[in-house]
C-alpha cells in the first residue's frame, strides 16, 4: 500500500523525524488560507499523487507548470492551486496516462544548504533491512545507481540489535557531515528505522533530505510503502488508503481477497498460487504473447471467488482471450472446474477460454468442463495452453 507525502510526514513526526510544517488542502481557497496560516515568505505547493518525480512532472492540460511550485504570496498559492487541482500530472513514474491531482500539500519554504538522499528497504540478498544514502539528493536514485553506483552508501541493520548510533555517524561521515549536523543525521536515521519497523513498511525514502543553513536536518520529502500482508497488524494505517490513487480493478480485487495486478497485454490469466501465476506469465511471454494481468485466486478458491475473478478479467477491454491454469492441491480440480463453468455462464463469456488443469481429481475436472456445453479449449500442459491462448486471441 502506498500513501501520500503529507501522510508519510505525519507518521514521520510521530516517530521523531523532523519535517517542514505543512497543511493538506483540496481547494484553491484552502490553499490560500493554509499559506496565510504558515506565514512564511516562501511557500511550496506540492501535488499529492502516488508517484515520484513530481518536481519534474508536467500538466498536459494546464499552463505547463510543474507538479511542485514555489509561491511567494498567498494569492500566488491560490493561483497555483487552481492550475493544479483536477489536472493530470505526468511524471517519469506515472507513465503517459498520468495521475489526476485531487489534493495538494502547502508547505513552508526553508533555507536549504545541501540536498541529500536517504532511504531504507529490505536487501533480499543480505536478508537485512538496509539504509541507502547519497550526497546526490533531489535526483532519481535509480539514475545515480546506474551512472555512479559508488556514490550510494549502504548500511545494513542487524535485526537482533536494531539500528546503532555508530551506523548513523558512519553514514554522516560518508555524506560529508560533521559536528552537530552529523549527530542530527544519526538521530534522524534512528527515527526513520523506528518508522520502518513500527509500520511494517516495505520502503521508506526521503529525497531530498536537506541540511538547512542553520544546520538542522529535515525530511523535505517523504515516501512510505507498506507490506500489504502485514496491514492486519496496523488497522490505523487503513485510514491512509486513497482508493482514488489505486487501480480500480486492483482495488476491487482486494475486496474479494484476490491478488491482482493490471498489465499491458491481451491474455487474461487466472491461476492459483503466486509462483504458478509468475510461471504462467513467463510462458506466455516465452511463446510470443503478452499477459494482461497477474491474478492469483489462492489455494482455497471458492466458486464465488472464481466468478469474481472472471468478472475482474472481463472488465479489462484489452483482454481477447482467457487462460486458466490451475494446479489442484488444497482445492481439487473438479471443484475448480465447477467454478469455471458456473462463472462462465454467469458472466456470459464471449471470448475464448483456454483451461489447463492438473493435480487432484484432474480427470473429474476435465469431464465437467467437457460436459458443460461451453466452448472451452482444453490444454494438457502450460506451454500448449499459452500457445492456444495466443492463437485464440488473434
Amino acid at each position: 500500500m502506498k500513501i501520500h507525502e503529507y501522510q508519510a510526514k505525519e507518521l514521520f513526526r510521530k516517530f521523531g523525524v523532523t519535517t517542514p510544517k505543512g497543511i493538506p488542502v483540496t481547494s484553491p481557497r484552502q490553499a490560500e488560507l493554509a499559506a496565510r496560516q504558515l506565514g512564511t515568505p516562501v511557500v511550496v505547493v506540492k501535488s499529492q499523487v502516488h508517484a515520484g518525480g513530481r518536481g519534474k512532472g508536467t500538466f498536459a492540460d494546464s499552463d505547463g507548470g510543474r507538479g511542485v511550485r514555489i509561491a511567494r504570496s498567498p494569492a500566488q498559492v491560490r493561483e497555483f492551486a487552481a492550475a493544479m487541482l483536477g489536472k493530470t500530472l505526468t511524471t517519469i513514474q506515472t507513465g503517459a496516462a498520468g495521475a489526476k491531482v485531487r489534493r495538494l500539500y502547502v508547505e513552508e519554504g526553508l533555507e536549504i544548504d545541501r540536498e541529500l538522499y536517504l532511504g531504507m528497504t529490505l536487501d533480499r540478498e543480505r536478508a537485512r533491512v538496509t539504509f541507502m544514502a547519497s550526497a546526490e539528493g533531489g535526483v532519481e536514485i535509480e539514475e545515480v545507481a546506474a551512472r555512479h553506483p559508488e556514490k550510494i552508501f549502504k548500511e545494513t541493520v542487524d535485526p537482533a540489535v536494531g539500528f546503532q548510533a555508530y551506523q548513523g555517524r558512519k553514514l554522516a561521515d560518508q555524506l560529508g557531515l560533521a559536528g552537530a549536523t552529523a549527530t542530527k543525521l544519526a538521530k534522524l536515521c534512528a527515527g526513520l528505522y523506528k518508522v520502518y519497523e513500527g509500520t511494517d513498511a516495505s520502503l521508506c525514502e526521503i529525497n531530498p533530505l536537506v541540511v538547512l543553513k542553520s544546520g538542522e536536518v529535515v525530511a523535505l520529502d517523504a515516501k512510505l510503502n507498506f507490506d500489504d500482508n502485514a496491514l492486519f497488524r496496523h488497522p490505523e494505517l487503513e485510514a491512509y488508503r486513497d482508493i482514488d490513487e489505486e487501480d480500480e480493478s486492483e482495488a476491487r480485487a482486494k475486496e474479494f481477497d484476490l491478488n491482482y495486478i493490471t498489465l499491458s497485454g491481451n491474455i487474461g490469466c487466472m491461476v492459483n498460487g503466486a509462483g504458478l501465476a509468475m510461471a504462467t506469465m513467463d510462458t506466455i511471454k516465452l511463446v510470443g504473447g503478452e499477459p494482461a494481468n497477474f491474478l492469483d485466486v489462492g489455494g482455497s478458491a471458492t466458486k464465488e471467488r472464481v466468478t469474481e475473478a472472471f468478472k475482474l478479467l472481463l472488465s479489462d477491454k484489452s483482454v481477447k482471450a482467457l487462460l486458466v491454469n490451475i494446479f489442484g492441491g488444497i482445492m481439487k480440480c473438479d471443484v475448480i472446474a465447477e467454478g469455471i463453468v458456473e462463472a462462465a455462464k454467469v458472466v456470459q463469456l464471449q471470448i475464448p477460454l483456454v483451461v489447463r488443469l492438473e493435480g487432484t481429481n484432474v480427470e473429474k475436472g476435465k469431464q465437467i468442463l467437457k460436459g458443460s456445453g461451453l466452448k472451452i479449449i482444453p490444454a494438457d500442459n502450460l506451454r500448449e495452453a499459452a500457445q492456444k491462448a495466443i492463437a485464440a486471441a488473434k
